[in-house]
């Protein structure tokens, strides 16, 4: 139902540790960072303050630094105010050293943001690179930010987590508590996937287990499915050495790094996926329960279309080559990448004598609605061309790039990456047509220097930095996309003279959505270094309710990693809301009992950056629309984060 639609990670210092300002020191890896944890220079107590937001991860020794300094002019915390000292200081957290004092500087003049309501100011300390811990503290209001790290370090244990994300998703299998820990372990999430039916008469029994649920429910999409699999393969490629083995999922020590074991296991479900011919069926669909081993309810799949065939093809060939570039691959799944090539080219074949098969399966199978349009059909056909191309060399797939790559830079925005990159990974291709290429990267520079994307480096039009052209339904897939479409720059070497720009660029919405932001959140759930984060999220497993419901709500929380949707300044419930919503669906009585006489507010009715709350309600006040997490959010989040791990 999503817009396509306390393992690892350090803890960043707590009240039990006694971080004075007179001296005294505490490790990494004690719990929280709660009000008491640094004294002022009177011995008073600082709390967290909610006018000044970091990166509660932290920071690259040489990579830009700067925080934002806040007071709410519009929005839910209008009644709140803060003006910074002259000058704040940045502090060692563990000597209570002062290390810089700076001047904050205010954003635009003075003037009031309308994507978030609020003023801001700016606290620049790039200049310190020293690793190690440290907070903002503002002496004349006693106030300061949460610890946070500085240290090459800073973010691998939130790629960790996140990518342990899509194990938690996985469908079929049972979750062990080795893995899994306790919290989260499950029985195997729907054995009755192996006779999966055709949903229109319940015939043609097929193996269909595997992959990953989709997003917040627990259907598995062939469209999207194949997206996240190439998206994955880009984040892998592009920084190799940021994936490791050792990050506790089953496959972990086979000498293979555990994202091409967690892709693979989404690409397996793939291949169940295709018939004999090459089509691929289009989706499989489940009831859903918490937890998933719960449902009962039949599995049953929606027909062959073309556009999956498509989008399957293009993430076989893909497959094929990253997979068959990894020695260890060979040993471990032999004959693996040759099998994936043999399946994209008749997938293809497939798709070119079946040029219009579509299947549209908003209830009839599942929640979200997978077919696409004709033009979207063909970019689908140029995308997987692309790919071919790369692993065959074969002309024909390069004519067809080269007579119609225009349709991939037809929408240029960061909700399109996957056209975008497969734009720029023809550049890349071996004997790829030079006028092709060239117009392909004049085209991007055109598009990613408009005053719009990177020019925003100089106009700064939005204080935390991180600016969008529109908040949307899944505006934190649009903050990780852009971040890409920015790295891009550097990735395929589009403009050298703005390649170190483009990359700072791409970590400011990093940043953001470590916290830098104004509601200063983490928006990523139940992340243990995180002072404020996510705590729920529409996900039928983790539901209103069950064990799993909340971070100190409910017996467990749901599991550390999942991204979030994000603000959504589009929200509303059902209209049946305050009113005439019965008890359809299955709707539970606390979700009726806060159908007031007006819409949640937060979400609703706030500035776009401010659009936003933790909740998990079914229908009918749908948060989905704000909350729910999604492979396709993930994937694009993997790859950015992955960028600035070493």
């Amino acid at each position: 139902m999503g817009h396509r639609s306390k393992l690892v990670a350090w803890a960043m210092f707590g009240a039990s540790c006694a971080l004075v300002m007179a001296g005294g020191s505490c490790g990494r890896g004690s719990s929280g960072d709660g009000p008491g944890a640094a004294r002022g220079a009177h011995g008073s107590a600082q709390s967290f303050s909610p006018f000044i937001a970091v990166d509660q991860f932290g920071y690259r020794p040489a990579a830009e630094k700067i925080a934002v300094l806040r007071t709410p002019v519009i929005g839910f915390d209008k009644d709140k105010s803060y003006t910074p000292a002259a000058k704040v200081a940045i502090v060692d957290a563990h000597s209570g050293a002062k290390v810089l004092e700076a001047v904050p500087q205010p954003w635009n003049g003075g003037a009031t943001d309308d994507s978030s309501g609020d003023k801001a100011w700016w606290l620049d300390f790039s200049s310190v690179t020293a690793v190690g811990d440290y907070f903002v503290l503002d002496e004349a209001a006693n106030a300061r930010s949460v610890v946070f790290h500085i240290g090459d370090d800073a973010y691998r244990d939130v790629l960790t987590q996140s990518t342990r994300m899509f194990y938690y998703q996985r469908d079929g299998i049972a979750k062990d508590a080795k893995y899994a820990g306790a919290d989260w372990a499950d029985d195997m999430a729907h054995p009755q996937d192996e006779k999966c039916r055709l949903f229109s008469d319940g015939s043609s029994p097929r193996d269909l287990h595997g992959g990953w649920f989709d997003a917040g429910d627990e259907n598995r999409y062939t469209n999207w499915a194949a997206n996240d699999v190439i998206e994955l393969l880009h984040a892998y490629v592009e920084n190799p050495t940021a994936f490791g083995d050792a990050t506790n999922i089953p496959e972990s020590g086979n000498a293979v790094p555990d994202l091409l074991d967690e892709v693979k296991w989404e690409i397996d479900w793939l291949v169940r996926m295709q018939n004999a011919d090459g089509s691929l069926l289009s989706v499989a669909g489940h009831q859903g329960a918490s937890p998933p081993s719960a449902d009962k309810s039949p599995c049953k799949y929606g027909p062959v279309n073309t556009s999956g065939t498509l989008t399957t093809a293009a993430a076989f060939a893909f497959a094929s080559k990253v997979y068959g570039s990894v020695p260890s691959v060979a040993t471990a799944y032999p004959g693996f990448s040759i099998d994936l090539g043999t399946r994209a080219k008749v997938a293809w074949t497939w798709a070119v004598a079946h040029p219009g098969v579509t299947f549209y399966n908003t209830g009839a199978v599942a929640s979200g609605e997978q077919e696409v349009d004709d033009n979207a059909r063909l970019q689908k056909k140029v995308q997987a061309a692309v790919y071919l191309f790369r692993l065959t060399g074969d002309a024909k797939y390069q004519s067809f790039v080269d007579a119609n790559y225009s349709s991939l830079l037809s929408s240029f925005d960061p909700y399109h990456m996957d056209q975008l990159d497969a734009a720029l990974d023809y550049t890349n291709a071996s004997g790829a047509t030079a006028s092709t290429t060239s117009a392909i990267l004049a085209a991007f520079k055109r598009g990613v220097e408009s005053p719009e994307y990177l020019g925003t480096l100089t106009s700064n039009p939005d204080p935390y930095l991180a600016p969008l052209h529109a908040y949307v339904w899944g505006s934190n897939l649009a903050k990780a996309g852009q971040g890409n479409m920015f790295a891009d720059v550097a990735t395929f070497s589009v403009d050298a003279t703005a390649s170190e720009g483009a990359m700072r660029a791409a970590e400011r919405y990093v940043h953001y959505l470590h916290g830098v932001n104004p509601l200063q959140l983490v928006y990523l759930s139940n992340m243990p270094g995180a002072k404020k984060g996510v705590t729920r999220f529409f996900h039928t497993w983790f539901a209103r309710g069950s064990q799993w419901d909340a971070v100190g709500v409910s017996k467990y929380g749901p599991p550390p990693g999942y991204l979030v949707g994000g603000p959504n300044p589009g929200y509303n419930w059902d209209p049946c809301c305050p009113s005439g919503c019965g008890g359809r669906w299955g709707c539970g009585k606390s979700s009726l009992a806060r159908c007031g006489s007006a819409v949640l507010s937060p979400p609703a009715g706030q500035p776009p950056q401010k659009s936003y709350l933790d909740f998990n309600d079914n229908w009918p006040l749908d948060s989905w629309a704000v909350s729910e997490p999604d492979d396709g959010y993930q994937a694009q989040w993997v790859r950015l984060v992955s960028k600035f791990v070493k």
